[in-house]
């Protein structure tokens, strides 16, 4: 992903119809090494905005007599990595607490002395610095983090690209594949990150209680509703609402979030009226929505409005090249949370790690590599720290024919299957298999034959 760059020298732009307080304020601001530009009307700040790259914007609500919210707006769709700060007057209050909630970062009375100006812009300046610093980390840690795989390259450049609209996006893939954790990577790459992000798993709660929850209810609206309460889409007004699960979402909730994505508007259980909400949609299912739109479970007219942009999440088992990443940023989080220090695992318990299919997907790892640190005596994870699906291969890649009859096998096929793998991982070597599996040479032998395991 493309990073942004700060330059040691911020550019600033001060627009205002005062020309003698602009001139007042440039000259104050010189002397701490700002690129300046003055502009005194609506024509320099066209001129300017959306064709420099200003780190921050300096804006009197006077410039703009017939309507400053739309000066604000626009200001902020050309320039969105800028920091606006506003100047107005007493009669302009309204219309300066509107400009914040826009996505102004700050505004002053007119009458502020340079100084006070100058302390605001450097604020502003830091935090831009801090926040894309930690974007540059985050994103950097995302790349790193989903692999080289042609499938998740192309998960990349969809985020890249829809993350800064308000583009709806369906994300769909199998349990475990980290569905949340790319819907709240798009959240912090986009406009929004600086507000809410709500998350809701829509098969974890009942229908009856999703709708409350959603959409909130009003006093008397069903038994035990004794005071109004504001619901998630209220919560994430002006940031981002994650529906996980959502092919499980009842028809009755169904007909009242394509309301939401229709028309902007919610209605608390129970209420009268409608209210406006600006909140970007997410949403994640592990379900096939077609099957499910032919089987007449989920609305059609729904699908279109969530399938806005699709980005289907392969599972882990086609992504292995991302394994020694995630594991990294498992072991060190297991550790704080079990005040542990394991710092690494030996090559034979990564051989099997590797070979393992995780049908669960990253979240099964996740628990995988928590059992390990919680089993391990020292700094290094062993075989025998891994839980046992992995340690004798319950999942492997490559297993052996057993009795179709069932899906338990017997010890001498899961034997088999573990010296089958084992030799696999060592291309062959059937001495330093016998080393690893703690048998002689002679042994290793036998079992082959016995087994009809080829090297």
């Amino acid at each position: 992903m493309k990073n942004i760059s700060i330059s040691p020298h911020p550019h600033l732009l001060v627009a205002t119809p005062d020309t003698d307080y602009g001139a007042v304020l440039c000259n104050f601001l010189a002397v701490d090494d700002y690129e300046l530009e003055r502009c005194h009307d609506m024509a320099g700040v066209l001129r300017r905005v959306g064709r420099k790259p200003f780190d921050t914007i300096i804006l009197d609500l006077d410039l703009n007599t017939d309507g400053n919210m739309d000066l604000v707006s626009f200001v902020r769709q050309q320039a969105p990595q800028a920091q606006l700060i506003l100047l107005f007057d007493v009669r302009q209050i309204e219309a300066a607490l509107e400009g914040i909630r826009q996505g102004a970062f700050f505004y002053l009375p007119k009458s502020s002395p340079p100084s006070d100006v100058a302390l605001v812009i450097a604020k502003a300046h830091h935090l831009r610095a801090v926040t894309t610093t930690a974007g540059q980390h985050e994103q950097s840690a995302f790349e790193n983090l989903v692999g080289s795989s042609p499938a998740m390259q192309r998960v990349v450049r969809l985020i890249q690209k829809v993350a800064p609209t308000d583009g709806t996006v369906l994300l769909l893939g199998e349990s475990g594949t980290g569905k949340e954790v790319l819907a709240n990577t798009i959240h912090r790459l986009s406009e929004r990150r600086d507000r809410a992000f709500v998350a809701v798993n829509c098969a974890a709660l009942p229908e009856a209680l999703l709708e409350s929850e959603l959409f909130g209810h009003v006093k008397g609206a069903f038994t035990g509703a004794t005071e109004d309460k504001a619901g998630l889409f209220e919560e994430a007004d002006g940031g981002t609402i994650f529906l996980d699960e959502i092919g499980d979402m009842a028809p009755i909730t169904q007909a009242k979030l394509l309301r939401v994505l229709q028309n902007g508007e919610i209605r608390r259980v129970g209420a009268n009226t409608s209210m406006q909400i600006n909140a970007r949609i997410l949403a994640a299912t592990n379900r096939d929505l077609v099957q499910a739109v032919a089987d007449n479970s989920f609305r059609e007219d729904l699908y279109f409005r969530l399938n806005v942009v699709q980005i289907r999440i392969p599972p882990l088992r086609e992504r292995m090249e991302a394994l020694p990443g995630l594991i990294g940023i498992f072991l060190k989080r297991a550790n704080q949370q079990y005040n542990k220090d394991v710092q690494d695992m030996d090559e034979h318990t990564q051989r099997l790690l590797m070979s393992y299919e995780y049908p669960g997907n990253v979240r099964e790892l996740e628990t995988i590599v928590a059992h390990a640190v919680i089993m391990a005596d020292g700094p290094t994870i062993v075989a025998a720290d891994l839980p046992e699906q992995v340690q004798f291969g319950t999942t492997p890649r490559l297993r052996l024919t057993h009795d179709a009859s069932t899906s338990i096998l017997s010890l001498a096929d899961l034997e088999a299957e573990h010296i089958q793998n084992t030799l696999e991982a060592l291309g062959g070597n059937q001495t330093r298999a016998a080393k690893l599996l703690g048998i002689s040479r002679s042994t290793l032998w036998r079992k082959m034959k016995e087994y009809g395991v080829k090297a």
